[in-house]
């Protein structure tokens, strides 16, 4: 199997629910998808009740997302949950995704999308008290944004999914006064960090 996932990168995504308590112990359900290649993930939604209708429409929103962008997936990873409906399997294959159920006992299937809930976890909802559904989306919202646009991953040589790695600076007198920014996000949870002009 890790031979097929390096050998099919390009055309992988993978997706899987997410739940997490708001502080008034309502439980929520996240779905995210992210894409194998390039790291950039997309939270699709969050409800306290997952319906197959639900988790239907935003997979149509998906599908037309990764049109739109000019994505050329073939397979999408899964895990065997019952909040995803078989209409969902459906509309991906009239889009030319396949859908790969991950294995049973076999957690790095889907090491990738489990990657990023390791670090969403860490970076975001072990740092933050989040009040309600509305709360969450916003701050899910942020740190897509922050994962998409400012976050250095390893896989991609420092880069970040939607930007590329700065060219390297060799001029010692631009070193020497070099000034880097901080910005933060959500209240100083996350924060981003760019070279003054």
């Amino acid at each position: 199997m890790a031979d097929f996932l390096r050998s099919q990168d390009e055309a992988l995504l993978a997706c899987d629910f997410i739940e997490t308590v708001t502080l008034g112990g309502r439980r929520q359900y996240i779905l995210a998808v992210i894409e194998h290649a390039t790291r950039r993930i997309r939270v699709l939604g969050t409800t306290a009740h997952p319906t197959a209708n639900g988790v239907a429409q935003a997979v149509k929103y998906l599908v037309m997302d990764l049109e739109d962008a000019g994505c050329r997936l073939r397979y999408l990873i899964r895990d065997r949950d019952g909040k995803f409906p078989e209409l969902m399997d459906e509309i991906l294959a009239e889009a030319g995704i396949q859908t790969v159920l991950t294995g049973i006992r076999m957690p790095r299937m889907n090491a990738i999308m489990d990657r990023w809930v390791q670090s969403r976890r860490h970076e975001l909802l072990d740092r933050c008290l989040l009040w309600n559904e509305r709360h969450l989306q916003h701050a899910l919202r942020a740190y897509e944004q922050f994962y998409n646009r400012h976050r250095a991953h390893q896989a991609l040589a420092q880069a970040a999914p939607l930007r590329p790695v700065p060219d390297p600076i060799t001029d010692p007198e631009r070193i020497t006064s070099l000034t880097v920014r901080r910005r933060d996000r959500l209240g100083g949870v996350l924060h981003e960090y760019s070279h003054a002009a």
